[in-house]
C-alpha cells in the first residue's frame, strides 16, 4: 500500500514565537496522545465553536437547558416565599377566635393539632408546637394552641400531667 500524496493546498504553517513555544505545543499534543497538527485544529475548532453561533448543538442545548433551569428554580423560590407567607396567614387567621377572652359561638379546632396528638399519643407542649411547624416567636399562635388545647382536655379528649400532653380519645 503506497501513501497518497498530500494536499499542499490544505497545509497552513504556524511560526511559533520561540522554540520552547512549539516544544510546549508538542509536549501538550504528545499528552492528549494526538500529533500537533490535530491538537491545534481541535483547539482552535473548540474556540471558533465557543466564540461564535457555531458551538455544536447539544452545547446549545445545553446552556438553554441550564438557562431554563435557572429561570425555574427562581420562580420555584418566589412561589416557595408566596406559599409560605399565605400558609402564615392561614395560620393566623385561623388562630384569632382562639384569641379571644370572650368569644362565644362555634370555634374549629385545627386538624393538623388533632392529627398531631393523635398520631403521636404522648408528647409535651414543646414537641408539639415542634411538630406543628410553628416558630417559637409566634406567641399568638401558641396562645391559640394553648386554648385548644384547653378546649380539648375539657371535652375529656386530651389529658395533661405537669408538661405532658396525652390523646385520650
Amino acid at each position: 500500500m503506497t501513501n497518497p500524496i498530500p494536499d499542499k493546498t490544505r497545509y497552513t504553517y504556524v511560526y511559533h514565537p520561540s522554540r520552547a513555544h512549539k516544544e510546549r505545543w508538542e509536549k501538550l499534543a504528545a499528552k492528549a496522545h494526538t500529533s500537533l497538527s490535530k491538537f491545534i485544529i481541535n483547539i482552535v475548532d473548540d474556540v471558533i465553536d465557543e466564540k461564535e453561533e457555531l458551538a455544536p448543538r447539544h452545547v446549545r442545548d445545553l446552556d438553554g437547558l441550564k438557562n431554563e433551569i435557572k429561570s425555574l428554580r427562581e420562580d420555584l423560590q418566589r412561589k416557595n416565599v408566596i406559599l409560605e407567607r399565605y400558609e402564615s396567614e392561614l395560620k393566623n387567621y385561623r388562630a384569632t377566635p382562639w384569641l379571644e377572652t370572650n368569644f362565644a359561638g362555634y370555634r374549629r379546632l385545627s386538624e393538623d393539632l388533632v392529627r398531631v396528638l393523635k398520631i403521636r399519643g404522648s408528647m409535651n407542649k414543646s414537641q408539639l408546637i415542634e411538630a406543628l411547624g410553628v416558630d417559637r416567636r409566634e406567641t399568638d399562635l401558641i396562645k391559640a394552641i394553648g386554648g385548644q388545647l384547653e378546649t380539648l382536655k375539657l371535652f375529656g379528649m386530651v389529658k395533661a400531667e405537669n408538661d405532658n400532653l396525652q390523646w385520650v380519645a
